[in-house]
């Protein structure tokens, strides 16, 4: 049996390493990695930081990080790491970005640390341990209406066939705004999912799925109690085509209304 406790705890020293370059670096040099995206000196300093580390601690342990790859999602425990969720907010100085790292177990996220290094907060949670705030634990929103909810949604596409695929997101865009409270996009999937999972939102929205963007936030949020699941309902899976976390008292009408798209 995996000992997340442990795992949680190699996590935690892991992002202690990262939270500090994030704060203490200058952003340095920001290069292009294809359409209207970036990479900056920060990001890969975390990532190859929290890899190294990561190799010391858990070798027999994947890694697959956004920057730089790895080994995949190919072996039984796999982490996945964003080195910077929100590089675009952080090198226009935005204080919305997050590191995070998550555990990938046969095909699920079974562990999750997000650490947001301007706003001095952490979440962390692994299967069966519950979930926190720093030191609190946390849980979804109790709100049931969606004219009463906030949801967030995730960044419009760029690259290859941006215009279709957010073709789609408009679509979804539109249906948010004629029927809930407020839209917002935060511009990092880190901060949604963790959001969700301490009542800050009622619901993230993300038709994307990747690795390093999700899977700590996913471990999070259904570790606090919320609802985390593809478009169709189905529970989220690294094979899932979305990733919508939801507080349970809504999760009817918003698979309802997300039929639609």
């Amino acid at each position: 049996m995996t000992d997340l406790a442990s795992l949680l705890k190699i996590a935690d020293t892991a992002l202690d390493q990262a939270s500090s370059l994030v704060s203490e670096m200058a952003v340095g040099a920001v290069r292009s990695k294809g359409d209207r995206d970036m990479v900056s000196e920060i990001d890969l300093a975390v990532e190859e930081r929290v890899r190294a580390f990561l190799q010391k601690e858990t070798p027999e342990i994947g890694f697959l990080g956004e920057e730089s790859g790895g080994s995949g999602i190919d072996g039984p425990l796999t982490w996945a790491l964003d080195p910077v969720d929100g590089t675009a907010n952080l090198v226009n100085g935005l204080p919305l970005c997050a590191v995070s790292l998550g555990l990938v177990e046969d095909n699920r996220s079974v562990l999750g640390v997000i650490d947001l290094p301007f706003m001095q907060h952490r979440f962390r949670a692994a299967e069966g341990h519950g979930a926190y705030a720093d030191d609190a634990p946390i849980r979804p929103s109790q709100t049931t209406a969606l004219n009463e909810a906030i949801v967030a949604i995730g960044d419009y596409a760029v690259g290859v066939r941006a215009q279709e695929r957010n073709a789609r997101r408009l679509d979804l865009t539109r249906m948010l705004a004629e029927q809930v409270l407020r839209v917002r996009m935060f511009g990092s999937a880190a901060i949604d999912l963790s959001w969700v999972a301490s009542g800050k939102l009622d619901a993230s929205i993300a038709l994307s799925n990747h690795p390093w963007d999700m899977a700590a936030g996913v471990a999070i949020a259904r570790e606090a109690g919320a609802a985390v699941m593809d478009l169709d309902g189905s529970p989220h899976c690294l094979g899932s085509t979305a990733t919508i976390a939801v507080t349970p008292g809504l999760r009817s009408s918003l698979l309802k209304m997300l039929d639609k798209l």
